[in-house]
């Protein structure tokens, strides 16, 4: 055995392992982040980033890591300032600074009479070199990177999936953002004197790339990248050793090598478990047969769980499956336009249609006295952390006595339907399989589902359970309640004197008061909140002045005095506010200032006054406003300028629109 230990009796070979090692753990801590935010072109960037630096430094002398880590630093900067243009994406700036910075250093390099840097250390490296200095240098990185990891995992894994959502948490994504770079260049800045520029990815994505694997929880990838990561670093060290290779390209060679192998294992991993439930359905029949025709009590085959928010016909899709219900108020016709594939489904007619509302899946669709309910047939489960998306067949699911729906809002236990001088409490899952089952009604006040409890809002908010017990009452008063809207930072009610929000904390329900910023007649109050799902900026007409922004997080109202408006929403995080004005046109507003910002002609005709309002409707990406004399709905991009992104021409007038799935 004495070739596998004789080459680390070596002293600098002891060094190499040692390197290895450290960096192997930094580069999990930050890899494992590339590979899930798929951040790969700007590891690669950055790592090209370092050359300007690195031939300063070898030119003046200095500390190779001390001018990689400045070079890195200033190209982290400008990616930064770069992805904030909304005129082109982000990987056209990150390209931009690679080419630059590459060709900077090259420059620099060619410069230089005696071509002091050398590159053939700073492009594949030179882990054998590692000294005891470098080794503290690398163990301080790895510190560093733990601390950053720890402290930022909760916005990372948030600004990973929505930085939308990651905003409305209080996670401060754009810092996030900067920290989450900060990372990657600490890792690339660490790694580039064990394996180089070019090979520094053989270390930052091939070990997390195998991980996700065999694990699909982010602490648990990074641990097993840090375990493969090593295992490249001594098996890459004892290769190059008896082969006479390059080390830190074998090294990296073994790491990518690694990747492969867990690539062809997890395949026939799968295969193999596909191969077998055949066989142990047929050996549970089997077992089954005999213990029946015995009459025996036998124990029901385990089932494996389902994913949250399933339901028997539906198909789980990796993005959100976003599609408007639209409602003719003449001809009654119901219709569900697919954003994705753009197909129009029809879903029955409704005579005397008054009005859409949407918990989000389900639109319920006032006429006369009576709400039709239709499934939309896309609707997203969101678990904080993660987020599940389905997709499913339009269908009508039924009728509910009740009068004109105002607002809809659901959990997954009942739908709080807001009907005149009241609120239908209706079995969520019942409505989930195709049934209309009435749980309870509240005659008076707005009930909003909250914290697994109701929210009845009257002159106090009343807490009660689900059926209708009393619980506590919230100290802050809310006079004349109109209006409600459920955001992450808690329920928003509209009162006389300004806005109540009602949130619960560790089983305690407390409401917070935000007063309107002076004296507000009862014509310019806010009574109809519109927003993103979710989000913590609402708007609302303000009578004949303009409209309201009201941001929860901030605690604060804004007033756009635009004059009279006829439709108004928001996306929220420093998103414009849209507001459509009676000549038809579309006014993006500065949501800090209330000043207009942006402003296009979008319908055709101006509207009259007594015509039936448009409707603005917005997700993480576009805005979705109805012409209904045009029978058009216009897809606009309200971060860039208001450009419109596409047209959709109907059979029918939109005259109301919602959408669910988002």
């Amino acid at each position: 055995m004495e070739w596998l230990f004789d080459p680390f009796e070596v002293a600098f070979v002891q060094r190499a392992v040692w390197g290895g090692l450290l960096v192997s753990c930094v580069c999990a801590l930050a890899g494992t982040w590339v590979v899930v935010r798929g951040m790969a072109f700007l590891g690669d960037a950055m790592a090209h980033g370092m050359l300007p630096g690195v031939a300063v430094a070898s030119l003046l002398g200095g500390n190779l890591l001390l001018g990689a880590a400045v070079s890195c630093a200033a190209m982290a900067f400008g990616v930064s300032v770069l992805g904030r243009n909304r005129r082109f994406a982000a990987d056209t700036g990150i390209g931009l600074l690679f080419v630059g910075m590459l060709a900077l250093g090259v420059i620099i390099v060619s410069r230089s009479q005696s071509f002091a840097v050398d590159l053939t250390g700073f492009l594949f490296g030179d882990v054998l070199a590692v000294g005891e200095r470098d080794l503290g240098y690398l163990a301080a990185a790895l510190l560093v990177a733990l601390v950053v990891a720890v402290f930022g995992h909760r916005a990372f894994v948030a600004l990973t999936f929505d930085a939308r959502k990651a905003h409305t948490l209080g996670l401060r994504p754009k810092l996030a953002h900067v920290a989450l770079v900060g990372l990657v260049t600490l890792a690339i800045v660490a790694s580039f004197h064990i394996v180089g520029t070019l090979l520094v990815f053989g270390l930052l994505i091939a070990p997390p790339a195998a991980a996700t694997y065999w694990a699909n929880r982010i602490p648990l990838i990074m641990v097993i990248a840090a375990l493969l990561g090593a295992l490249s670093t001594v098996v890459g060290l004892l290769i190059s050793w008896h082969a006479g290779t390059a080390a830190g390209a074998t090294i990296a060679l073994v790491a990518v090598g690694l990747f492969f192998v867990s690539a062809v294992a997890a395949a026939l991993r799968d295969r193999i478990r596909r191969s077998a439930k055949p066989i142990a359905l047929l050996a549970v029949i089997a077992a089954a047969v005999p213990l029946a025709g015995c009459g025996s009590g036998a124990d029901t085959p385990a089932v494996e769980p389902t994913p949250h928010g399933y339901v028997a016909g539906a198909e789980e899709a990796s993005d959100a499956q976003s599609r408007l219900i639209l409602g003719d108020k003449d001809s009654g016709a119901i219709r569900v336009l697919d954003l994705i594939t753009e197909e129009t489904t029809e879903a029955g007619r409704v005579d005397g249609l008054t009005g859409i509302v949407t918990d989000g899946r389900f639109a319920y669709a006032s006429a006369g006295g009576s709400v039709r309910i239709v499934d939309g047939g896309a609707w997203t489960v969101d678990h904080g952390d993660h987020v599940h998306y389905y997709r499913a067949p339009v269908r009508e699911v039924g009728s509910l006595a009740g009068g004109r729906a105002a607002a809809a809002h659901s959990d997954t236990a009942v739908v709080a339907l807001a009907v005149d001088g009241g609120t239908v409490l209706l079995d969520r899952p019942a409505l989930d399989g195709g049934t209309v089952t009435e749980r309870d009604r509240i005659s008076a006040g707005i009930a909003v589902p909250y914290g697994e409890h109701l929210l009845v809002a009257g002159e106090r908010v009343a807490v009660r359970t689900r059926d209708g017990a009393p619980v506590t009452t919230v100290a802050e008063s809310c006079p004349s309640p109109r209006g409600q809207a459920v955001t992450r930072r808690g329920v928003v009610f509209g009162c006389a004197d300004g806005a109540l929000v009602v949130t619960r904390q560790d089983g305690v329900f407390t409401g917070a008061k935000i007063p309107y910023p002076h004296q507000v007649s009862e014509s310019d109050r806010a009574v109809e909140f519109t927003h993103r799902p979710g989000s913590t900026t609402l708007t609302a007409p303000a009578g004949q002045q303009g409209l309201w922004s009201l941001d929860v997080r901030k605690k604060a109202w804004t007033l756009a005095p635009i004059g009279p408006v006829r439709a108004v929403n928001t996306a929220g995080e420093g998103s414009p506010l849209l507001a459509l004005t009676r000549d038809g046109v579309l006014h993006g507003i500065d949501p800090e200032t209330g000043a207009e910002k942006q402003r296009i002609p979008l319908l055709a005709d101006p509207l009259a006054d007594d015509a039936t309002a448009p409707v603005i409707v917005v997700d993480t990406n576009r805005a979705y406003v109805s012409d209904a004399r045009a029978r058009r709905v216009y897809e606009v991009d309200y971060n860039d300028n208001l450009r419109v992104a596409r047209t959709f021409t109907l059979d029918i007038a939109p005259t109301y629109l919602v959408e669910t799935g988002s």
